[in-house]
């Protein structure tokens, strides 16, 4: 039998009656600062260039433009929000290592609401982060 409280790719989830895995909200980022992940340009870039693919730092940053200082400040962020993750690591022609990034995210959803701003992250895996308020009723989201 599982606890009620599971962690899902390092997120807190809560298991319903009904078995599903239900979003906790996470305290640890408010509603702007989720939707800044999306908007934020080099952010927005990064996770494009991960969709999908396995892809380097120095790759993303020669294909878009991004200095490579800011690239790997922006995967870092992202990374800790876990919205895209290094999957292998490999070896370069001179011996180097090379992290290959992807992204973690399905999709996302920004939403301004009677004055109320709220993001909601649909992870690969499944897993859902919810930020600003109750999400309850918001049934055309949960396909």
């Amino acid at each position: 039998m599982s606890h009620p409280h599971e962690s899902v790719m390092g997120f807190e989830t809560e298991e319903n009656n009904g078995g599903a895995i239900a979003p906790l909200q996470d305290d640890g980022m408010n509603p702007l600062q989720a939707s800044q992940l999306l908007t934020d340009e080099y952010s927005a870039k990064i996770l494009l260039a991960t969709y999908k693919r396995r892809i380097s730092a120095q790759e993303i940053s020669q294909r878009y433009g991004i200095p490579i200082a800011a690239c790997y400040r922006k995967i870092r962020t992202l990374e800790d929000a876990g919205l895209i993750q290094c999957v292998d690591r490999i070896l370069t022609q001179k011996g180097k290592r090379k992290n290959l990034y992807t992204s973690c995210l399905k999709n996302a959803y920004i939403f301004f609401e009677n004055g109320r701003l709220r993001a909601r992250f649909q992870l690969a895996t499944g897993a859902v982060r919810d930020f600003g308020g109750d999400w309850n009723g918001m049934d055309f989201l949960r396909r």
